[in-house]
């Protein structure tokens, strides 16, 4: 059985394989924060550490050539995807012995590893996913690639904080294991797509092609608009956690919040936005989807400002509004990047745009954790708006 031979097999694929994505980022970019401020963490503190767990994202473009140039008929995306996964597993396993509180340092070290070992998983994923997808699949498949990233997420971001007070964060930290350890079963069902280059010239069409992408003011516009369009989202949902402890929203409410509306609202909003990304165009639909997201962080910001003391609902409706059109432009954006993308650079190439994005996350949190403990949370909110408007100037250029 090979899964890729079929449209509702890629779709099943992806989505599982998005899983597997999704599932760490949810721990380390949902949970972590949430679990750092009960524990006593400051908020610049809160930043620092999530910055620097994000930077294996950040920075996977710089080996993701290995797995587009070494990828032969005997070592494919499986078996990256594989040794990948394997080495996730082993580096959570001492997590499951070791507290958080007083280890903090260790806990960082070892979700570093862990970063590093997740993001080539994704390099992997990423590079399979474009060799298999027909154009006119992409839109709709960046749906399902959502849905499952933000499963994930939600199982283990906003999962873990309202079950790890009851069964605790080990044997949340061992679900995660398991639930990596599944997924891998997959990868007895799928069959690598061929190699279109011979191994002997795989080298000498990588330098070419590689030259001809990254002299492309397209690419460079690209990469300058992932830098820089999820701004205001990547601030608001990054500092949602400790902003809602802040105003007194229970644990428990804040991981019910996060596993289940954040998470429909993102379902939805995916796969509305690869729908009409493939319908009527990424960047007409981009134009829409990010001032949409603009829009609600403003009123969480000015909210907070003028009356931060409205009830627990008005937080989460303005939270899930982010979150839809955030969802919907994850979607069309992903879409867009892979629209650009030479699929014989499936790794290289994608995985650029990708860093891009998580260095858009990294460079956000890291400032707006500083703005934030000099002045509040709003005035980070509202600094990171005015990134994200201006994102739509690199996006007419693409």
């Amino acid at each position: 059985m090979n899964l890729l031979q079929h449209k509702k097999g890629r779709n099943l694929a992806a989505f599982a394989f998005y899983f597997a994505e999704g599932a760490p980022i949810g721990f380390i970019w949902w949970a972590m924060p949430t679990l750092l401020r009960k524990s006593g963490a400051d908020v610049a503190e809160i930043g620092s550490f999530t910055a620097i767990l994000i930077l294996p994202w950040v920075f996977k473009f710089l080996w993701a050539p290995l797995i587009d140039v070494f990828r032969s008929s005997r070592f494919g995306f499986k078996k990256w995807i594989f040794l990948s996964q394997s080495l996730m597993c082993l580096s959570l396993l001492p997590l499951i012995f070791i507290p958080l509180e007083d280890n903090y340092f260790i806990w960082m070290f070892l979700l570093f590893l862990h970063s590093i070992f997740a993001a080539t998983q994704d390099v992997s994923v990423d590079a399979l996913v474009i060799n298999i997808t027909a154009p006119t699949e992409k839109g709709l498949l960046n749906g399902f690639m959502q849905a499952g990233m933000l499963l994930g997420r939600s199982l283990y971001g906003g999962g873990i904080l309202i079950i790890s007070q009851q069964i605790g964060l080990s044997v949340s930290v061992a679900l995660l294991i398991i639930s990596i350890l599944i997924i891998m079963l997959l990868l007895f069902f799928i069959k690598d797509p061929p190699i279109p280059t011979a191994d002997e010239a795989k080298f000498t069409s990588f330098k070419t092609n590689i030259t001809e992408a990254f002299t492309s003011n397209r690419t460079w516009y690209s990469i300058a608009f992932a830098f820089t369009a999820a701004a205001a989202f990547e601030a608001g949902g990054a500092f949602a956690g400790p902003l809602l402890t802040d105003y007194k929203m229970p644990q428990q409410t804040i991981g019910f919040f996060f596993a289940v509306p954040v998470v429909i609202c993102m379902l939805l909003g995916g796969i509305t936005g690869g729908f009409l990304s493939d319908l009527y165009g990424r960047k007409k639909m981009l134009t829409f989807f990010i001032p949409g997201f603009v829009i609600m962080v403003m009123l969480v910001a000015l909210f907070g400002i003028r009356n931060p003391g409205i009830p627990e609902t008005g937080w989460m409706i303005m939270y899930s509004g982010m979150y839809f059109f955030a969802g919907m432009f994850t979607a069309a954006s992903y879409a867009l990047f892979m629209d650009v993308t030479n699929p014989k650079l499936g790794a290289t190439q994608f995985s650029t745009f990708m860093s891009a994005t998580n260095g858009c996350e990294a460079w956000v949190v890291y400032s707006a954790g500083i703005i934030a403990a000099a002045s509040d949370y709003n005035i980070a909110f509202l600094v990171m708006c005015m990134v994200s408007l201006s994102a739509l100037l690199f996006l007419r250029k693409i």
